[in-house]
């Protein structure tokens, strides 16, 4: 699964992490994941990362009791040691001070400025540590009239326009099913992280990240973001439909649901002689994506008949007969489980030998490097059980500088 003879991309960078929940997580377990050393800073008053009391579903111990392995925790914190510290004190406030003196990379997501009355801020560890690269994610960012606003994964994605997106056309708006808010965040952060640590070894500069949930979740509008601001007209939700391509949907079948994507003109031509319509392919109106953007009204209403009079497999296997792009609609065991997904590696097991079946399913990371391969050398960390190490590794290195 993992080969440790092999280094990682990120071997020898040393990673601070202040943050909790998932969009911070995501990329500190994304640097983990590439090599870095990574020690997850918990606070002892809480029990820890708030995700590790986000169940219904938790890893089991040897006694049959949940533990505090949480599925939503372990999703963003392997490759991690996890200390316990409280800030809030001068003991802990020089804690981290000792952690970030040995840190390339500081990462946290408190509220803005709320790490400067622990003295524990951009500004003030870039004058002990001026190559030190800084990290802090905010819902709304570190500036504008909603600096000081909390956010959460569902407030950006309504905040930022994508649940206006989302869900069916006389329906209510809807989030993505996953945080992927948080998550592209958590993307962003790393490529920052990433760059900014690439101008610190060619220059010696640190430098100060500031980055939004917000922020994050409007740049991902992509084209339906171009969209509007090409055209000034607000979209509206579609569906499973497409604003660009037509047509890009779900239809039924007389057994279920599959996807068809039709990309250009000629796999319109087949996708229609294939089921059995090749008059609509001939269709003035439809011959070109442009034409049936314009009258998709008419097209699908005529397109659904057609295949609800046939089955998932016989849609699929007529369309790619003659490469139209298809596909089927998987719930997580049918994903998780297909062959494709077993032949990529998409679950991992990491060792863990204080739950039950001795390791913790996870998914892995999609990255396949040649040379530098991800590594999963620690399973999602117990709350505060590399305290005593990371302390007196600390302990050990300052009695050496003395």
């Amino acid at each position: 699964m993992t080969d440790a003879s092999k280094p990682g991309a990120l071997d020898g960078v040393y990673v601070l992490d202040l943050s909790r929940i998932l969009a911070g997580p995501t990329a500190t377990q994304l640097l983990g994941d590439l090599g870095a050393t990574v020690i997850k800073v918990e606070n002892p008053k809480t029990g820890g990362d708030d995700t590790r009391g986000w169940g219904p579903n938790y890893a089991k111990g040897l006694d049959g009791a949940a533990t505090d392995l949480s599925a939503y925790f372990m999703a963003a914190n392997r490759n991690k040691q996890s200390i316990a510290v409280d800030i809030s004190t001068p003991e802990g406030q020089d804690i981290v001070r000792q952690l970030a003196a040995r840190a390339d990379i500081v990462i946290e997501n408190y509220k803005p400025d709320g790490l400067v009355k622990y003295g524990l801020d951009h500004a003030t560890l870039r004058k002990a540590h001026p190559g030190l690269v800084y990290c802090s994610i905010s819902g709304f960012g570190q500036t504008g009239p909603n600096r000081d606003k909390p956010g959460y994964d569902l407030m950006a994605q309504g905040y930022g326009g994508i649940m206006s997106l989302t869900g069916e056309p006389d329906g209510a708006p809807m989030k993505v099913g996953v945080g992927i808010a948080d998550v592209m965040c958590g993307m962003y952060a790393t490529i920052g992280i990433l760059a900014a640590l690439r101008h610190r070894d060619a220059t010696g500069e640190g430098q100060h990240i500031d980055l939004a949930l917000v922020d994050a979740q409007m740049a991902w509008l992509i084209n339906e973001g171009c969209n509007f601001l090409t055209s000034g007209q607000v979209p509206e939700r579609r569906g499973n439909a497409h604003p660009n391509i037509v047509p890009y949907d779900a239809f039924a079948t007389n057994d279920g649901h599959i996807l068809v994507a039709v990309g250009n003109d000629s796999q319109f031509a087949r996708f229609c002689d294939a089921i059995g319509a090749p008059e609509l392919g001939r269709d003035a109106r439809f011959v070109t994506n442009l034409g049936r953007i314009e009258h998709r009204e008419a097209l699908i209403p005529a397109l659904r008949p057609r295949l609800a009079a046939m089955s998932k497999a016989e849609v699929l296997d007529k369309l790619q007969a003659v490469k139209v792009p298809c596909g089927p609609i998987h719930d997580l065991a049918e994903a998780l489980g297909s062959d494709q997904a077993q032949a990529r590696g998409t679950v991992i097991k990491v060792p863990r030998a204080d739950v039950t079946d001795g390791h913790v399913r996870l998914l892995a990371n999609p990255l396949k490097f040649s040379a530098t391969p991800v590594r999963y050398d620690r399973p999602p960390p117990r709350f505060g059980q590399d305290t005593q190490a990371v302390l007196a590794t600390l302990k050990s290195e300052k009695s050496q500088d003395n």
